[in-house]
């Protein structure tokens, strides 16, 4: 019961944080990248990944939890290779964290800026698929690189407190 409730509450986190955006082209920059690298350093590896893969499912059956609503659509869309970062990072991050990796601001910065790379390049990948190398380098990833570090640094504090108050 507690883990399901857990796996809900995270879901409920990723589709609040994917809404709050800034409307770039082709892939809005929200706060999910945020919310994902905090729930693998709260939740771990597992649960950290299995929320992530509830959220994924919630929004291939239609629920409106991604950027653009729902729908498996979203799976081929633009966003698809960031959605799919989003379970590897999870799982990096949340191993990582179990593992003590994130014991010094200076280590969980080295082990947040990885999730972080895992989900830009994975999604970037994929939307050089669409788009051309170029243009997806730009549009995303660079354009990305000063809000992401921030969210990094916000996601570092986060850990902090935590580790202060267990």
């Amino acid at each position: 019961m507690r883990f399901a409730a857990l796996v809900f509450l995270g879901t409920l986190l990723l589709a609040i944080s994917a809404h709050v955006q800034v409307p770039f082209w082709p892939v809005k920059m929200s706060m999910q990248s945020f919310m994902v690298l905090a729930l693998a350093t709260v939740y771990g590896s597992r649960l950290g990944a299995a929320t992530v893969l509830a959220y994924l499912f919630e929004g291939a059956i239609g629920l409106p939890v991604f950027q653009n609503g729902g729908g498996i659509a979203s799976f081929n869309g633009p966003t698809a290779g960031y959605l799919a970062g989003f379970v590897l990072a999870t799982w990096v991050v949340g191993s990582l964290s179990e593992r003590g990796a994130m014991r010094s601001v200076l280590s969980a910065f080295g082990v947040l800026l990885l999730g972080e790379a895992i989900i830009m390049v994975l999604g970037t990948v994929w939307l050089a698929t669409l788009i051309g190398f170029e243009k997806a380098l730009f549009a995303g990833f660079l354009i990305f690189l000063p809000a992401e570090a921030l969210k990094i640094a916000l996601t570092t504090a986060l850990t902090r407190i935590i580790a202060r108050t267990i």
